[in-house]
């Protein structure tokens, strides 16, 4: 249950999973930050420990008890994922806003209060987002398009990346868009967002069938379904490190972890597809299918390493989104915790 009361002006909301070292410094920002806010506004942070085993949870109790700001800190035996850990902190937190903050994502001076001060201004907006940047300063995606076969279809074929100033190429990372100037759009990102209570009492939170991946866009999507606005910031900046990596799979070399999360991906897809789209998830399925099975042809044939390399990568891919249609039942179900 949502509390309809609340304590502070915000909850600052992260989940850590084996990121000890990220999460400290996760910590200090929101700690720093929350001393900016007026002298008016107060701030606790809740960290939810997903069953790590690095001593993560064991630092935060050690290094951040004694802090001005309360860091409260629940731990979990099992790895819930991104939105059912999120759920807890949110059922728990005593703020008028809860704030979601990886614990890879710093804030910058200033990106707090001006969240608070902007969702303030406007009661439309039931979710708000930060631009992200790079460690280096260089601009992530930081406000999307809802998922549909096409754009998938874009991603897949890094059209959209080789195009990006398209407003049809770039659509899927609104890469096309200037992001000096604020904006509504279909989502943003869970590396940063501000929620509205009352959207939330409207929509329910995140929906524990999604274990990671798509559980913001779904979320965005009921928000925005409940009248309320998904809205990008360009004034609050959070330097983001996860968002480093490029979301392209045509160039990757896979490590049995690292197709996990491809699996992770593919299932959350299937998921939200048939939630949203019905007869669509196929349609999905299909896509990358396709995709992947030319790709294998076109490199089986080669003597290059690199070539066969694609196609054992390819081979490997339809693998994993056979798997993930047999263990969603096509997008219907989903797998047992933890996935």
């Amino acid at each position: 249950m949502i509390r309809p009361s609340y304590d502070h002006d915000v909850s600052i909301i992260i989940i850590s999973f084996n990121t000890r070292d990220l999460l400290r410094e996760c910590l200090q920002s929101a700690l720093a930050e929350s001393a900016r806010l007026p002298p008016n506004a107060s701030a606790e942070i809740i960290v939810v420990d997903n069953a790590s085993r690095d001593g993560s949870a064991d630092m935060v109790e050690r290094e951040f008890a004694a802090s001005p700001t309360p860091v409260r800190l629940l731990r979990s035996e099992l790895n819930l994922g991104f939105g059912v850990a999120n759920n807890l902190a949110i059922e728990a937190a005593c703020g008028r806003y809860p704030v979601l903050l990886n614990s890879d994502a710093f804030f910058h001076p200033g990106a707090l209060a001006r969240a608070i001060a902007y969702i303030d201004a406007d009661p439309s907006a039931g979710i708000g987002g930060a631009r992200l940047i790079s460690r280096d300063g260089e601009w992530q995606p930081s406000a999307r398009t809802f998922h549909s076969v096409c754009r998938d279809a874009l991603v897949l074929t890094s059209l959209s990346s080789r195009f990006p100033r398209s407003r049809i190429f770039g659509a899927p990372d609104r890469t096309w868009a200037n992001p000096d100037e604020p904006a509504e759009v279909d989502w943003v990102t869970g590396a940063f967002m501000i929620l509205r209570r009352e959207a939330l009492l409207k929509t329910g939170i995140f929906d524990p069938a999604f274990f990671l991946y798509c559980e913001e866009v779904d979320l965005c999507r009921r928000v925005k379904a409940a009248g309320f606005r998904v809205l990008y910031w360009p004034g609050v900046v959070v330097t983001h490190l996860g968002g480093e990596s490029s979301r392209q799979l045509s160039e990757h070399a896979f490590s049995e972890s690292e197709a996990q999360v491809v699996l992770w991906r593919m299932r959350s897809t299937l998921l939200y597809y048939r939630k949203h789209h019905g007869a669509q998830a196929r349609w999905a399925r299909w896509l990358e299918d396709g995709f992947f099975t030319l790709r294998r042809l076109r490199n089986l044939l080669s003597r290059s390493p690199r070539r066969l390399q694609r196609a054992q990568e390819a081979s490997l891919m339809l693998r994993l989104m056979r798997q993930a249609w047999q263990e969603t039942n096509g997008g219907r179900i989903s797998p047992p915790r933890p996935w």
